[in-house]
């Protein structure tokens, strides 16, 4: 569904909405270290340099948290969110200078803004009707795109911040029935309802450790964080134990840190539950003081399983070349300027290889684009034999590769190393009836002082490439044949 068809069909309540928003109390308020740090997770999980939470009252867009320091007032009329909170879908815009809504926008003009992904973030009004009061989005100065799983993460961030507004709405309601009484008690369960289902929506729980006899207490969703029945609550040593070997050492450490100074602490690692699964857990925590003594240890504790395993994937799909399966040249521009950094900090010996494919052109002309990309993946294929797997190949242009050469063995035999990658590079595919062969042209040069930058290495590796190039005679053309 396009967002026009979005935005025509949504039945839309500017009177409700507004009264959800208003409820709240949240327009201008102070900043809250748990709204900017999801907007930090956002601009990261996404890769975008600015995530926004905004609310959108009447006349104006007001930024609740942000990423980027600046004005927090935009007005409704050029805001961008106000379609967002018109449609029951994430909008995304992969280049808001190419869309007819935007392509004036002053946000688009004047600030630069070309990406866009954003999604309501509703409430619940008096009469239990969801409304869209705000947005949670992310903004980049370059066009790009979104894929299902970063539309996903965007879902599951807004209904983090959808938690997280209701908590924060059952704590203010909480402070109201505290003054009135018994009277409120009943609505005082309800609300606490609200807050453990937000505590499940958010994967968060709480605890308290007691330094006087080092007994825990733990809320209902640490007990689901490890797998573990609600009932009676393991020792200290004994909930130690669900931390792998190489993590109880330093979660003993800072806890016992915070005991003797009473300073906070944050920090993720692995973790293990009772079911033997494996997660990725936060937990975080500060003193309770009497006195000036440290009583106890408060915190909370959060299961981060799936969005840490969404960045592994997303840093991964950021690193990788998609035809090839290896390297792409972000990933390698890294590792190279890392080698180098290491070669001239130990002297241990570097090589770096350029690749230039000989045939290419020809087969991508003769056989088509697909017999092409079949060379390219046969390529990334050649490159990643066991006999390199000491190496780092990845794909830095359309037909062009290059490998980061650490291993001393191949460093000293550089001759024969261009030989047998020289050979690893003749790969034969097949069209209509017609074989061709791509080969591969190597340049090898060795990290030495004289290499100041990435460019001047590779410059000189590429003066290798060239030469190597030339001394074929009349090169390696890929030459049809007929298939028997």
């Amino acid at each position: 569904m396009s967002d026009a068809a979005c935005f025509s069909d949504l039945r839309y309540d500017e009177t409700g909405r507004l009264a959800a928003l208003h409820a709240l109390d949240m327009l201008d308020s102070d900043p809250e270290r748990e709204f900017d740090a999801l907007v930090a997770l956002a601009a990261q999980m996404l890769g975008c340099p600015v995530a926004l939470i905004t609310m959108i009252d009447r006349e104006r867009l007001w930024i609740k948290a942000t990423t980027m320091p600046g004005e927090r007032n935009v007005d409704r009329d050029i805001a961008i969110c106000d379609w967002t909170i018109r449609q029951d879908v994430p909008m995304i815009v992969d280049d808001l200078a190419q869309d007819d809504r935007f392509r004036d926008n002053p946000l688009v003009v004047d600030h630069g803004n070309r990406f866009y992904a954003g999604t309501a973030i509703h409430v619940a009004d008096g009469d239990g009707i969801r409304q869209p009061i705000g947005t949670l989005c992310v903004l980049d100065d370059s066009p790009r795109s979104l894929n299902a799983a970063g539309e996903a993460a965007l879902r599951h961030l807004a209904s983090l911040a959808e938690a997280l507004i209701a908590a924060r709405r059952t704590a203010l309601e909480a402070l109201r029935i505290a003054k009135t009484g018994e009277e409120l008690v009943g609505r005082l369960a309800r609300n606490d309802r609200i807050f453990r289902q937000a505590e499940r929506i958010a994967m968060i729980g709480s605890w308290r450790l007691s330094v006087a006899d080092s007994t825990l207490d733990w809320s209902e969703n640490v007990f689901r964080i490890h797998d573990l029945p609600v009932g009676a609550i393991p020792a200290l040593a004994n909930a130690l134990d669900f931390y792998p070997p190489h993590a109880r050492a330093i979660v003993s450490d800072v806890l016992a840190r915070t005991m003797a100074t009473g300073e906070p602490f944050d920090f993720e690692t692995d973790f293990i539950t009772a079911d033997g699964r494996q997660r990725r857990v936060r937990s975080a925590g500060e003193a309770e003081m009497a006195n000036g003594v440290v009583t106890a240890l408060v915190g909370v504790f959060q299961d981060l399983t799936e969005r840490h395993q969404l960045e592994v994937q997303l840093r991964r799909s950021a690193d990788i070349d998609a035809l090839t399966g290896i390297a792409n040249r972000a990933a390698f521009d890294r590792e190279l300027d890392a080698a180098m950094d290491a070669a001239r900090r130990d002297g241990s010996p570097l090589m770096l290889a350029l690749i230039d494919l000989d045939g290419f052109k020809g087969i991508n002309d003769s056989l088509g684009h697909d017999a092409g990309d079949d060379v390219l993946r046969l390529t990334g294929l050649a490159l990643t034999q066991p006999w390199l797997r000491d190496c780092f190949a990845a794909r830095i242009g359309g037909d062009e590769f290059a490998i980061v050469v650490t291993d001393p063995q191949l460093i000293a035999h550089a001759a024969q190393f261009r030989l047998d990658i020289e050979a690893a590079l003749r790969v034969s595919v097949e069209a209509g009836g017609i074989t061709m062969t791509s080969g591969g042209s190597v340049g090898t040069a060795a990290f030495d002082a004289d290499c100041h930058s990435l460019r001047d290495f590779a410059r000189r590796a590429d003066a290798m490439l060239y030469a190597a190039k030339r001394a074929r005679v009349g090169g390696r053309r890929a030459l049809p044949r007929r298939a028997a």
